[in-house]
């Protein structure tokens, strides 16, 4: 059995694809093509809602958003992907909406007019929008991020909101892309898959600290150590409006209000640990259990992030693998967001020769990581797609990750 392999678009050939899709169904000229990039994880999850440490790298896979601006209300959306045209207007977009794919899309347009950063008397209207992509639907790779981050970036240039420059005004782009997430479509998410999509940097790492919202962009060159990401696309789609990620952050909010903590960041590993989990801990009773194990994902994951940063830091990048490893089995045993496939995925790439391998994302399903001698991305891939088919799973597939651009504008 083999899988199938998911390069990335050329991007001067993905802004063709989606003027030419706004062409054909608008029947008129974009303002431009805007596109913004898919992310994967490399540790650090579940802790962006929990004020913590994630580390995620853009991937050359991106969202194309070729937009017109409007002189009126009316929004108009087009998607490869979707057959109907959706049509409605500003104010029709608002929380409780009903809005299917549109609400990533039209839902930043509602959060940027609701943002305090706007310039006093700034208001976006109307547009007209097609979107194309190769980022993965539902491999938990991101792609309703780049459809938001994409939209920003468009939005901020034809609107002329002076964000798109600087660190600082992507930060409020990303935020608007967390509201229209949450708010609009209704997923409770935190803030990585946004940051990452708008304020990364080619061959870095994204070090976001979410307590603050400040980032370091930490050097990330896997070629130079001769080693390689290798994404498993399990195939078991990934959903985060299905209510379990919900159910696992209000545990950790209610976990963090009863330690007296504004989040669970402020729970350092070790004995303190140990201390918190004590005051959460009431034998017998399942639920305070299950609140246990929620925590101590969280604080050493958290922990685990700042000790791959650290190895990064030292240019020990073949060390990393045992918190990959490490990562794994706590998203599985305590976090309890990992499915069959993701595991099978984990076990076949340590079992034949990975340095480490993680679920990458929120879980229930979506993709997993493998960090791989540059030279066995092609064996190991066959050795996971091989053992998908024996387990009768959906076959895999697969992708290299580099790290990449943040979203930015394709075309004039």
């Amino acid at each position: 059995m083999t899988g199938e392999w998911l390069t990335a678009w050329d991007r001067s050939a993905g802004a063709r694809t989606a003027a030419e899709l706004f062409r054909s169904r608008f029947g008129a000229e974009p303002d431009g093509v805007w596109s913004a990039p898919g992310r994967v994880n490399l540790i650090g999850e579940h802790t962006d809602y929990n004020g913590g440490l994630c580390l995620p790298i853009d991937l050359p896979h991106r969202t194309y958003v070729a937009l017109r601006r409007r002189d009126d209300d009316v929004l108009r959306l087009v998607s490869e992907r979707e057959h109907a045209m959706w049509t409605g207007t500003a104010d029709q977009v608002h929380p409780g909406a009903d809005l299917g794919w549109a609400a990533y899309a039209a839902g930043v347009a509602w959060a940027l007019n609701a943002s305090s950063d706007l310039a006093p008397g700034v208001r976006i209207a109307g547009f007209d929008a097609a979107v194309t992509s190769c980022v993965p639907y539902g491999a938990g790779l991101s792609s309703s991020a780049a459809l938001e981050s994409a939209v920003a970036v468009a939005l901020n240039d034809v609107c002329d909101l002076g964000l798109g420059g600087s660190d600082a005004g992507r930060a409020v782009l990303a935020a608007a892309c967390v509201r229209a997430e949450n708010e609009i479509a209704g997923a409770p998410t935190g803030g990585m898959d946004q940051s990452s999509s708008l304020r990364a940097q080619p061959g870095h790492a994204l070090l976001l600290d979410t307590r603050d919202g400040t980032v370091r962009h930490v050097p990330f060159d896997l070629s130079a150590h001769g080693l390689a990401l290798l994404v498993i696309d399990t195939r078991a789609e990934h959903q985060l409006a299905d209510g379990q990620y919900a159910n696992r952050r209000a545990t950790c909010e209610a976990a963090a209000a009863r330690l007296g903590r504004a989040t669970l960041r402020e729970i350092g590993a070790g004995a303190e640990l140990e201390a918190a989990l004590a005051v959460l801990s009431e034998p017998g009773d399942g639920e305070a259990q299950t609140t246990v194990k929620r925590v101590r994902h969280v604080v050493t994951e958290i922990a685990r992030v700042e000790q791959f940063v650290a190895l990064l830091d030292d240019g020990r990048v073949a060390e990393v693998g045992p918190l990959m490893d490490a990562s794994h089995v706590s998203l599985r045993d305590d976090y309890e967001v990992s499915c069959a496939e993701l595991d099978l995925a984990v076990t076949v790439a340590r079992s034949s020769g990975a340095l480490g391998a993680r679920m990458t994302g929120g879980g229930f399903g979506g993709s997993a990581i493998a960090l791989v001698e540059a030279g066995s991305v092609d064996r190991i891939a066959t050795e996971i797609a091989d053992a998908f088919g024996e387990a009768g799973f959906t076959a895999p597939v697969f992708l290299v990750a580099d790290a990449s651009a943040p979203a930015d504008r394709d075309t004039d």
